[in-house]
């Protein structure tokens, strides 16, 4: 091959990444800086917003760039307040961390709502991000809701007999917050708020019988088959509503073809969750099944579950928010009926 042919296939090839590169940046805009808060390490939960971020970096051509911060900007009971004073321009946040805060958007953190799968949990809190009321409280925080981050259903590691049957959990020392925790009371276990990095060590010095996470990603993450024995499949006791924020300031000076960026990769933000949790299953159930017995339940048990465990918990939700002059009663109903809806689909 001779010097002028290795010039000229040299000189076609940065061509060619010029005209790729031409392609990648599709809008044109000023330079744009955004602080997005998270906490942890990056992992499934923040693929949405990395999506986000590697998208506009690529449509923009750098010019849109999004920082995460992964517990530096602030933690994760903070962030919600800093992204209200404008120190951020957009964070994630879980209601459980502040439910004082914003006390009608805890109607999300209510266990065994009828969330079978992601599409159906995306279409609920999206139908919920948009009640009136549900936007007005967060707009005391400065704040509109971008998305769901679709934390997954939770489920039960524990160690010692199998939870076959309802009457299993009483008496059990549960690992269960919030809503969860709550509903395991109604069925007779003793709940308990145990740091999720202590979990390990309490389920295998004895401490706490079992844990739930959200499944099956916490569990692998913390290690937590290791040392139990059994695995509850579809008990599906509930999640936490953990959405992305964006200042509502921040958002009113982002330019309008900045603007359209970030509303059209919402599709992708649920995909790259959806594919996160997914890669996470693959993973780990095939280890979860080397040690653990899986304990599945028939619809009429989750039902009898729901009918003891849950249903009090919805009704004093309803009573609790409904005398702070909250629509409680139809913010319920909206997580309802939507469900019903999506899951038709």
């Amino acid at each position: 091959m001779t010097a002028r042919l290795c010039t000229g296939l040299a000189a076609g090839a940065v061509a060619l990444l010029a005209v790729q590169g031409a392609f990648a940046q599709t809008v044109d805009g000023p330079k744009v800086d955004w602080k997005v808060a998270t906490w942890g390490k990056p992992r499934a939960f923040t693929s949405g917003i990395e999506k986000i971020r590697d998208y506009v970096k690529e449509k923009t051509g750098g010019k849109f760039n999004i920082t995460i911060g992964y517990s530096t900007f602030g933690g994760e009971r903070e962030i919600l307040d800093i992204l209200s004073a404008g120190g951020l321009q957009a964070t994630t946040i879980c209601s459980s961390y502040h439910p004082d805060k914003h006390p009608a958007y805890t109607g999300l953190d209510l266990p065994f709502l009828p969330l079978p799968s992601f599409d159906v949990q995306w279409a609920v809190h999206d139908a919920y991000h948009k009640h009136p009321y549900i936007v007005k409280e967060m707009e005391k925080w400065n704040a509109m809701l971008y998305s769901s981050n679709l934390l997954p259903q939770y489920e039960f590691i524990g160690k010692g007999k199998a939870p076959k049957k309802l009457d299993d959990f009483k008496g059990m020392r549960v690992r269960a917050i919030g809503g969860i925790g709550a509903a395991m009371k109604n069925l007779g276990a003793v709940p308990t708020s145990v740091p999720a990095t202590e979990v390990y060590t309490s389920i295998d010095r004895g401490t706490v019988d079992a844990a739930s996470f959200p499944s099956t990603y916490a569990h692998g993450s913390y290690k937590i088959h290791e040392v139990g024995s059994w695995f509850t499949t579809n008990l599906a006791p509930g999640t936490q509503a953990c959405p992305t924020l964006i200042n509502k300031d921040a958002w009113a000076k982002l330019p309008q073809q900045y603007r359209k960026l970030v509303e059209e990769v919402r599709p992708q933000v649920k995909e790259a969750l959806m594919k996160a949790y997914k890669a996470a299953d693959d993973k780990n159930l095939p280890l979860f099944k080397k040690r653990l017995e899986f304990v599945t339940y028939t619809e009429a048990e989750l039902d009898e579950f729901r009918r003891v465990g849950a249903k009090p918990v919805w009704d004093a939700w309803i009573q609790e928010m409904s005398a702070k002059g909250i629509p409680a009663k139809e913010l319920f109903e909206l997580i309802m009926t939507s469900a019903k809806q999506a899951a038709k689909k």
